[in-house]
């Protein structure tokens, strides 16, 4: 049986300037075309976005490491039903590859495995390695992945007793050359100040968290054109970070409550420099999936205009990813809502309807 015909009717927010009356789904692919006379359609109204993009979370990881696939079906399902449609998997030791051939599944773009330095990030989630065999590493990283490779920038020190950089920088240099050379781009998590220009300076495409950008290194990511994940609704639980940390590490507990009074004038001033902001979750670690709708108001909260935040993870975000949204002849992935998401971002919290690749699904 094939997909049926759909008419969504409504504003379709094509674009931040570009609103339309009306799409055609036919063979699960956007037309701007109706179909011939006599063909039998469903019809949908709303206000209409295309699929939410999360651009980090973890599908197949939780707190202690890699998850069946039971349990990553149920991480994608519920990324689905919150309107992300399109997921960059920002590393995951599981192998999440069949989720592929589930057309009633989020698209997922994955970054491989972390790969962090020995002892220097969580047990069980990275390839833990010395600076020596980065370059390697990454190069196996990019070939497993789907055009991303993710590094772990900064982490706990225990002999200085706070954050610190991980990788010397000529080895960073070697490795975003290895990753480039196959045609992958890099991003590391970073939650600290020191680790951020080494890293922008030897080539990296994106930095996830970025919560220590200061005036001092956000002209530099401007200039190189360096994205930012802010993850705010994990940068949300930095003061719990810090409380389970103070007896050991007092310092690194001052640092993360520091960072985390000032996340939202640091996002705000990433965006007025002209940094290209996009939305992600870290779901998959400690946090739920199905979070989109909550990062992108705190996107509003730290000052992104509405328009602005709503394009971090949509127009803007698939442009970035390299996926197309609602465009002729592009998967039909979308999300339609009662309400205006341009007046107020909390309407993504209510999907009306969901469509993913022509197919419109029970929420």
């Amino acid at each position: 049986m094939g997909k049926p015909v759909l008419h969504v009717r409504g504003r379709i927010l094509v674009g931040p300037e570009d609103v339309r009356d009306e799409l055609w789904v036919i063979d699960g692919r956007i037309s701007f075309t109706a179909p011939g006379p006599g063909t039998e359609v469903q019809s949908i109204r709303g206000w209409v976005l295309p699929g939410l993009t999360d651009a980090h979370c973890h599908v197949g990881l939780d707190g202690h490491g890699a998850v069946d696939e039971a349990t990553s079906e149920k991480q994608a399902l519920a990324d689905r039903e919150a309107g992300a449609l399109l997921l960059r998997d920002a590393g995951s030791p599981a192998d999440t590859r069949w989720l592929d051939e589930r057309e009633d599944l989020p698209k997922v773009i994955r970054a491989g495995r972390h790969i962090a330095r020995t002892r220097r990030y969580i047990r069980n989630y990275a390839h833990e390695i010395e600076p020596e065999e980065l370059a390697a590493y990454v190069t196996q990283e990019a070939r497993r992945g789907d055009g991303w490779v993710k590094l772990v920038g900064d982490w706990i020190d225990r002999d200085r007793g706070d954050l610190a950089p991980c990788w010397p920088r000529e080895s960073l240099e070697l490795a975003m050359a290895a990753a480039h050379a196959e045609g992958a781009r890099v991003t590391a998590h970073v939650f600290g100040e020191e680790a951020l220009r080494d890293l922008v300076e030897a080539g990296i495409d994106c930095i996830e968290h970025a919560t220590g950008l200061t005036e001092d290194t956000i002209p530099l990511f401007a200039e190189r054109g360096v994205a930012i994940v802010p993850t705010l609704v994990n940068i949300a639980h930095f003061p719990e970070h810090a409380a389970a940390g103070e007896s050991k590490f007092p310092a690194y507990a001052g640092t993360m409550r520091a960072l985390h009074a000032r996340r939202y004038a640091t996002v705000a001033a990433a965006y007025e420099a002209g940094i290209p902001v996009f939305t992600g979750t870290d779901a998959g670690g400690s946090l739920p999936h199905g979070l989109v709708a909550q990062e992108v108001g705190e996107l509003v909260r730290a000052g992104l205009p509405r328009l602005a935040a709503l394009s971090a993870t949509t127009w803007g975000a698939r442009s970035w990813l390299g996926r197309p949204g609602l465009d002729e002849g592009a998967p039909a992935d979308l999300v339609v809502y009662a309400e205006d998401p341009r007046e107020n971002v909390d309407v993504l919290l209510d999907p009306r309807a969901i469509v993913l690749n022509g197919r419109q699904l029970t929420i």
